[in-house]
């Protein structure tokens, strides 16, 4: 699994954890539900702001997006 789709799995995990839909997400981000999706799914990647407003809105850290082993 490529680092883009991993993130993105890791982020739907959390997301789905606090009972959010991408609608609420993306709105809350400031973006399309279609642009959010797309991170989820491993098409686009996050840049540090985004990884950051992600991080605040769900409640979680750099290091659970991050969470592999190299």
């Amino acid at each position: 699994m490529n680092i883009a789709k991993m993130v993105g799995n890791n982020i739907k995990c959390a997301r789905k954890s606090l009972g959010l839909t991408q609608k609420e997400v993306a709105d809350k981000l400031r973006m399309t539900q279609q642009q959010y999706s797309r991170f989820e799914n491993g098409v686009f990647e996050l840049n540090y702001q985004q990884i950051v407003d992600i991080c605040k809105l769900l409640n979680i850290t750099p290091n659970e997006i991050f969470n592999f082993d190299l």
